[in-house]
């Protein structure tokens, strides 16, 4: 039997002119598997859709700081007339942001910290803590020190965020550093509280899921805290690997990161997974301790935080199901 296209061809009347031009044009781009290629589109979007929203998850976190950022330009413009017969004009705007970050915290993360009373409500104290792909973790332990002990904790960042578009002021205001000794030493001799990962950058990338430090041979946190004369609290947040990772084993990352120091590598994640913020307990100043003694000792402490409260490997549907029971490692 004719198909309507042979027909047009053999010039019968029955299939009108029309009818003949829509048969080619129909013929001519593929419109009688349409519904094949719809159906492989649709196998296409059902497969890349999850990987596409790991890799889009991140940015968000960008984005709310981005967010937080706007906000201080607002609240400084609200408040030039003030800031003339205040001490500190930018407490509002600390406090506002922490509650905000505490409720981000809360919402997505069921998020619970153990140990703030070891924080002292006065006097300086230097936090080490073990770097996440994104601290996030780190920002929400900020919060809860301005909101229930009504301190700003000074931090010590990579100079790579310093040289993000619009972040100075964001840094400025939550008392954010890039690390000299001298500098940290001094924020601690007047009396903050001072956060400081030793891995820094390098264990954001690199470590995975069997959470191992990266501290290489660091010892310079601890020579601050010994000039300073101060203890060292050592921190850990549990599932921190499962909320957000990164593709730092592939070699080509590594090796751009030791040569021209990049931080390029892809992180992927952003899952509502359980965290938990544990503090240790305060290892106190001890003159007779060096830099490299007293490093391993801290070293150790947050060791020993992982190896308590730390499944390894981490698992992120484990991490997800702790968000509806209470049964964990231990306390």
């Amino acid at each position: 039997m004719p198909s309507g296209n042979d027909s047009c061809m053999r010039g019968q009347e029955s299939v009108g002119y029309f009818s003949c031009l829509i048969g080619l044009w129909e013929e001519w781009i593929g419109l009688g598997n349409l519904e094949d290629y719809l159906n492989y589109l649709d196998y296409l979007v059902w497969v890349f859709t999850p990987l596409v929203i790991v890799f889009i998850l991140p940015l968000f976190i960008l984005l709310f700081l981005y967010l937080s950022i706007l906000f201080l330009h607002v609240y400084k413009r609200k408040n030039e007339l003030k800031e003339a017969y205040s001490n500190n004009p930018w407490d509002g705007a600390r406090k506002t942001l922490a509650t905000l970050w505490d409720g981000h915290a809360t919402i997505w993360h069921g998020y619970e910290i153990h140990g703030l009373e070891k924080i002292p409500d006065k006097g300086p104290a230097l936090i080490v803590y073990y770097h996440g792909a994104i601290p996030i973790d780190y920002y929400y332990f900020l919060a809860n020190v301005i909101i229930h002990k009504g301190r700003t904790c000074h931090s010590v960042a990579d100079h790579f965020l310093f040289k993000l578009p619009g972040f100075k002021l964001l840094l400025e205001v939550f008392s954010v550093m890039h690390g000299p000794q001298k500098e940290c030493v001094n924020a601690l001799k007047n009396g903050h509280l001072l956060g400081i990962s030793p891995g820094g950058v390098r264990e954001a990338l690199f470590s995975d899921e069997s959470y191992v430090l990266l501290w290489g041979n660091r010892k310079g946190f601890a020579q601050v805290a010994i000039d300073a004369k101060v203890p060292i609290i050592p921190m850990f947040t549990q599932n921190v690997r499962e909320g957000f990772r990164s593709l730092g084993s592939i070699r080509l990352y590594r090796w751009l990161y030791e040569k021209f120091r990049l931080p390029i590598v892809p992180i992927y994640g952003g899952f509502p997974v359980k965290f938990r913020t544990y503090l240790g307990d305060p290892i106190p100043y001890d003159p007779n301790l060096t830099a490299a003694e007293l490093a391993d000792k801290v070293r150790y402490a947050v060791q020993s935080l992982i190896d308590r409260h730390q499944k390894i490997p981490g698992n992120i549907l484990r991490a997800l199901l702790e968000r509806f029971h209470r049964r964990h490692k231990e306390d």
